[in-house]
């Protein structure tokens, strides 16, 4: 277990999905954590789904005692969050920053000089524990700042670190990535149902469809190519289907949604 504080500047929905994780796998204990929120019902939330843990509504009162301050603000937040934490801040406190699109040189600018910072690109399903997040370490940080960074990503999902040009494409592919699948997985019932499946039992094929497909990617470590061409026999349905894929554009299309989203991140802080 880790002898350290943590402490969350925001308290929405992918703060208390990170804390959990880190009690559940037994990496600090709930009275080790420490959030704050301007707003009463993220507090309460927070409160209930990370019971033992202390909540506040003054970011002061969290980066004040905290060994890792997490950022868990909107990136047009946080300026100002910078701003007012400052001061408070402890100067050999790890800040890590999960506000997509804000980048380490943005971070170090509105914090104190030499300020470790990591910057992570998480994404939803950290909710769920099945997260695939991105890191990158500021100018200050050190080997072993990753390693306990990668340590509290693993809790919640897996983690890679990349270099800080990556990141937008991390939040292009893994970030948006799920609203790509949700929108297969969307598709793929409604083709059910117009093929005369009920609504209900065509959304959870499809949903169990796509969740152990990507099973078999991870846990045969085979590559997609390879178990598509498994499926695919020569004049067979699935070719007959992927044949209608290729036509409509689905390759290029889900590839350009990447890029897309990646860009965006760019050019926008991540306000997506």
């Amino acid at each position: 277990m880790l002898s350290i504080t943590i402490g969350l500047v925001g308290a929405g929905r992918m703060a208390p999905a990170l804390a959990r994780g880190f009690v559940d796998a037994k990496l600090i204990l709930p009275a080790a954590v420490i959030a704050s929120d301007p707003t009463e019902a993220a507090r309460a939330a927070f409160g209930i789904e990370v019971r033992g843990a202390k909540v506040v509504a003054e970011n002061g009162a969290v980066v004040s005692h905290a060994d890792v301050v997490i950022l868990a603000v909107k990136p047009q937040q946080m300026q100002s969050v910078l701003t007012e934490i400052r001061g408070a801040i402890r100067g050999d406190a790890l800040v890590v920053s999960i506000a997509a699109g804000v980048t380490l040189n943005s971070l170090a600018a509105g914090l104190s000089p030499g300020q470790r910072i990591v910057r992570v690109m998480p994404n939803t399903p950290c909710l769920i524990g099945r997260g695939a997040s991105g890191y990158s370490l500021g100018a200050h940080a050190t080997p072993a700042d990753g390693r306990l960074v990668a340590q509290l990503l693993s809790a919640v999902g897996a983690a890679h670190e990349v270099p800080e040009e990556q990141l937008e494409a991390v939040n292009g592919l893994s970030g948006s990535g799920p609203a790509f699948v949700y929108t297969m997985i969307e598709q793929l019932a409604a083709g059910g149902v117009e093929m005369g499946l009920p609504a209900e039992l065509a959304a959870d094929l499809a949903a169990r469809t796509v969740a152990g497909a990507a099973e078999m990617v991870l846990s045969t470590g085979e590559t997609p190519a390879v178990l598509r061409d498994r499926v695919t026999s020569p004049g067979g349905t699935t070719l007959a289907g992927l044949t209608a894929l290729a036509n409509n554009g689905f390759e290029k299309a889900v590839v350009e949604a990447v890029r897309a989203a990646g860009i965006v991140t760019v050019h926008s802080a991540g306000n997506s």
